[in-house]
């Protein structure tokens, strides 16, 4: 029986005090003051790049899961550019210069209209205004059958969270304490009894935890 299609959340970085991201977004700082919390991240792997020299590590395993089995990401307006309000005539094709990581469909989320932006390498960004339900319906027919990534930043992961749509989560929690930023679990509390949780420390510091939605959950 083949395995059926999933929506998850890869390698979400977190501090220890539940902070996924800054409390802002500029050109200058993508992660809003909160880059610390990309500290231990090696991202070669998620990066295609391969270094033979490299030692096969914890952290470096489970960071290569990213992608496998995607078929399209949603993500906030945040991650793809700071910009705010109508989208200026500026020529932004997002963080990542010609090369995006994703090489699928991505939902990029947000209020105002913007014409689709694709790449040579398979990448191409559409513009939705819809709720996180409608998002996933529309997802659903982009991604070929492959499962659906909810890509952040942490207030779009809360919103599919809050309204039971997720169904795996890969969470790498930092052994830092950012006291401020945007929280992951704001008005999310009990929602641990909705999944199986198993943590993985690693030597680095990290802690990984990998959460699995309940199969009674499933039908929510």
């Amino acid at each position: 029986m083949s395995r059926s299609q999933q929506v998850r959340v890869d390698l979400l970085n977190v501090s220890l005090d539940g902070y996924a991201a800054g409390d802002h977004i500029t050109l200058d700082e993508p992660i809003g003051g909160a880059g610390e919390l990309f500290g231990n991240f090696d991202g070669r792997v998620i990066a295609g790049v391969q270094n033979a020299d490299a030692p096969i590590t914890a952290d470096r395993v489970f960071s290569s899961v990213w992608g496998q089995g995607v078929g399209v990401e949603i993500m906030g307006r945040g991650k793809f550019g700071p910009q705010q309000g109508d989208w200026p005539d500026d020529g932004w094709r997002g963080w990542w210069e010609d090369a995006p990581p994703f090489e699928t469909p991505v939902i990029v989320l947000t209020h105002h209209a913007h014409d689709t932006i694709s790449f040579d390498n398979g990448t191409v960004f559409h513009f939705v205004d819809a709720s996180p339900t409608k998002a996933l319906e529309l997802a659903r027919d982009l991604a070929g059958g492959g499962d659906i990534r909810i890509g952040g930043g942490p207030s779009t992961v809360n919103q599919f969270l809050r309204d039971g749509l997720v169904d795996f989560m890969h969470l790498t929690i930092q052994p830092i304490v950012l006291g401020r930023g945007v929280p992951l679990w704001s008005g999310l509390g009990g929602i641990h009894k909705n999944y199986d949780i198993e943590s993985v420390t690693a030597s680095t510091g990290l802690i990984h935890q990998f959460w699995n939605r309940h199969h009674d959950e499933d039908t929510g």
